[in-house]
């Protein structure tokens, strides 16, 4: 089994991860251009366009599904990408987990880019799965940017920041990007005050990874003597490494550690 993973940048770690401890034999490709992120300000053809691209330079390693873990990617070029590679190639896209978030019964938080935050899409989300809870739309302006450069300053200010958008009563909160599962617990301990309950962190990586598997029939694990799958990355469709950023983070270790450099 190949499985290949598709974003402007480092946001597919945390999806190839949750497969990779799914299905560690399962060879895995993740296909990103960090030159051309953020991709939500651009225009709904230029991300199109940009993901075309990406997708199918993953597309050339023949893999048996497309993951598209971006929510950007997901919001404005689903279609187009299924278009061109469907049938030969299952594309699963990314959605907000909005959903289950709001089964509990709110309040509810939804971080996410400026871009998607306060979007058609989003507020459409809203609409259908959480039209009966209290839902805050928290904007995180930078943070995709500093995770993916590794910038700590940079990652603690949009924290702090976007935390202090967040009411202080909600203790649900749905990650709207998927850059910002790397750094999921660093965000629960932004928004802990003494006397409340722990924040429940809804992101969409395991999630993804398992519909990817039930898509493909192969959710039973691997033998027991099954070797880890290969591991290739692709960087503007170029044959790259993990890179130095990625590797600051604990999904980027375990996909270096469990996996055979290809």
């Amino acid at each position: 089994m190949k499985i290949a993973l598709m974003d402007s940048g480092l946001g597919l770690l945390a999806a190839a991860a949750a497969m990779r401890r799914l299905r560690p034999d399962a060879g895995l490709v993740l296909s990103s251009d960090p030159g051309s992120m953020p991709w939500g300000p651009r225009t709904p053809d230029d991300i199109v366009a940009r993901a075309l691209t990406v997708a199918r330079a993953a597309a050339a390693h023949r893999p048996d599904a497309l993951i598209v873990a971006c929510n950007t990617a997901s919001v404005h070029a689903l279609p187009a990408l299924r278009a061109a590679l469907e049938p030969g190639l299952p594309v699963i896209g990314t959605v907000p987990a909005i959903k289950p978030a709001a089964a509990g019964g709110g309040p509810v938080a939804i971080w996410a880019t400026p871009a998607t935050t306060g979007s058609p899409y989003q507020r459409d989300l809203i609409r259908t799965h959480a039209a009966s809870v209290n839902v805050t739309e928290v904007p995180c302006p930078g943070l995709a940017d500093a995770l993916e450069h590794a910038d700590e300053a940079g990652i603690a200010r949009a924290i702090a920041a976007a935390a202090l958008l967040t009411p202080r009563e909600v203790r649900t909160v749905v990650l709207g990007c998927t850059h910002y599962e790397l750094v999921a617990e660093r965000i629960r301990a932004a928004l802990s005050h003494p006397g409340l309950p722990e924040v429940t962190l809804h992101g969409s990586a395991d999630a993804v990874a398992a519909q990817t598997l039930r898509r493909l029939g192969g959710a039973a694990g691997p033998a027991a003597d099954a070797e880890p799958g290969d591991l290739t990355v692709l960087l503007a469709g170029n044959r790259a490494t993990l890179t130095d950023p990625a590797l600051t983070y604990a999904e980027g270790r375990l996909l270096a550690a469990v996996t055979h450099a290809h």
